[in-house]
């Protein structure tokens, strides 16, 4: 149950972040599922993929 009250946390910093930090965020967080990233990733700015793509090269 902890894992899930993380992931709330974890999604919460991350609504409430700059892009920049949604990058930090997103290529640092270790022990996400699939699904919480991709949950992560629908909560990203579409017109910033790109900045998300090149750091996570």
């Amino acid at each position: 149950m902890e894992a899930a009250v993380n992931f709330e946390q974890i999604k919460e910093k991350f609504r409430n972040a700059s892009v920049d930090e949604k990058i930090e965020i997103y290529t640092t967080t270790q022990g996400l599922t699939v699904e919480q990233f991709k949950e992560l990733l629908r909560m990203f700015p579409l017109q910033h993929l790109d900045k998300l793509e090149r750091a996570m090269g």
